[in-house]
């Protein structure tokens, strides 16, 4: 499964650095590939599933959602515009330190992100339009974002407790000295970029 030189380059020049600096990188260059990212968190190239996880965090590095709400992979000389089915990161990990309103919430992402739960960075629970059932997410990092995987979302119901925000009983969690009140929102809304998750 060959992976195309220019981007395997970029990522050979940038793997060992935390950030690779993208919001700096504004190639001309445009081109679509074939590499999807699956509802379930697996990146796929030409219909092959990519089991080298170092390649796939490199990638992931790279990423970026810009304004036709589309993602690429973004080198120096060239963006590549690629397929996510959902959203890019999956919550794979839950640290919960202190109780009540002492108590922080840390998530962990498939790619190795921590993402602290707060009222700056609220969980967003997402109603889908046709099962009804409700999906939570939260921001990892300039507007991508991660779904919290079935554990996980179990792990944070256990610590859901009723309190009153503004004369409402609301559902939700304290975390970082935030009350995080379980709203819900259509579908549409879980790319964080709509108003919603500002």
């Amino acid at each position: 499964m060959e992976m195309p030189f220019s981007l395997l380059k970029v990522l050979d020049d940038v793997k060992g650095k935390n950030k690779p600096p993208i919001h700096l990188w504004n190639p001309k260059s445009v081109k679509e590939i074939d590499l999807v990212i699956k509802k379930n968190g697996d990146w796929y190239y030409e219909g092959g599933l990519i089991k080298r996880h170092r390649l796939v965090h490199l990638f992931a590095s790279v990423l970026r959602l810009e304004n036709d709400d589309c993602y690429y992979l973004i080198t120096p000389v060239e963006k590549c515009k690629i397929v996510v089915e959902d959203v890019p990161f999956m919550m794979i990990l839950m640290d919960v330190q202190g109780e009540d309103k002492e108590q922080e919430i840390v998530l962990t992402s498939n790619m190795a992100d921590t993402v602290q739960v707060s009222g700056k960075n609220p969980i967003r629970l997402v109603i889908d339009a046709e099962s009804g059932e409700p999906t939570p997410y939260i921001e990892v990092r300039d507007g991508l974002m991660g779904k919290l995987n079935r554990n996980v979302y179990y792990q944070l119901a256990d610590l859901m407790i009723q309190s009153e925000i503004d004369e409402n009983t609301c559902l939700g969690v304290w975390s970082y000295g935030d009350f995080i009140s379980m709203h819900s929102y259509p579908i549409e809304n879980i790319d964080g970029k709509d108003d919603s998750f500002q």
